[in-house]
């Protein structure tokens, strides 16, 4: 996400809405370990955030991020 951020000319701090699809929510240890991660990134004011599971993602992943960022 952050090399299709910077090829667009933003930031992390210009996201604006992230939504998170994860393949296994009930599994909270990979919710807590997406939740550390995003603070890394979004250590101040964190964007909106949408989380869903879903029933499956491409190639097997267990996580999908979309963003939303204004410049």
């Amino acid at each position: 996400m952050g090399q299709i951020l910077k090829a667009g000319g933003a930031k992390y701090c210009s996201v604006v809405k992230t939504t998170i699809m994860l393949a296994d929510l009930a599994d909270l240890a990979d919710f807590k370990k997406v939740n550390e991660i995003y603070g890394k990134y979004f250590p101040d004011a964190p964007p909106a955030r949408s989380t869903y599971q879903v029933a499956a993602l491409p190639l097997n992943a267990k996580i999908e991020i979309d963003c939303i960022a204004v410049l």
